[in-house]
């Protein structure tokens, strides 16, 4: 376990950012640390999870909220019920932080969920300076705004210089996920 658990995020258009996180988690659980990691916005059942279901107890994943579809194909009433569904499990992640039943706390698109206002900013803020002393937490997704980076205290920008998509080659199972 850490003495002090410090704050990471994981930003940026690059390939990679959940995939940074979820080798910090495999990491600490080299560790011995106890790790959770909640993913938002994310349906699909990706291989990682295959991988991290054999690291149980050790490494808990919970899917949290979850995107049918695009933000910007919402209907308004779709959104709402995104928003209650986001703030529900956000709450509930929080208070499993507060519990301090873990070493390493990864909240996977939890910035994406920020971004499209299903949860406040001051929210956000205000768990990180609630958070258990001991517990280290990452945040991962596109464009952290300049309060989440000031709260941090490591930011990595994950920057997209090149990417397959971009010559028509889709997402490859085992590899982008």
């Amino acid at each position: 376990m850490c003495k002090k658990g410090l704050v990471h995020i994981y930003t940026g258009d690059g390939k990679g950012k959940t995939t940074a996180a979820i080798g910090l988690g495999v990491r600490a659980c080299g560790d011995n640390m106890k790790v959770l990691m909640v993913q938002f916005l994310k349906s699909r059942d990706t291989c990682e999870l295959h991988s991290l279901k054999k690291l149980e107890p050790e490494f808990t994943v919970i899917r949290g909220f979850s995107c049918k579809k695009f933000v910007w194909n919402m209907t308004e009433e779709e959104k709402e019920e995104a928003r209650k569904e986001a703030s529900e499990i956000f709450q509930g992640v929080k208070n499993l932080i507060s519990q301090s039943n873990y070493d390493l706390v990864i909240m996977d698109e939890l910035i994406g969920v920020l971004n499209n206002g299903f949860i406040s900013e001051d929210d956000v803020i205000a768990m990180i300076k609630d958070k258990p002393q001991e517990t280290e937490l990452v945040l991962t997704g596109r464009n952290a705004g300049k309060r989440l980076i000031e709260a941090a205290d490591y930011v990595s920008e994950i920057k997209a210089v090149k990417h397959p998509y971009q010559e028509g080659i889709s997402a490859r199972k085992g590899i982008e996920f």
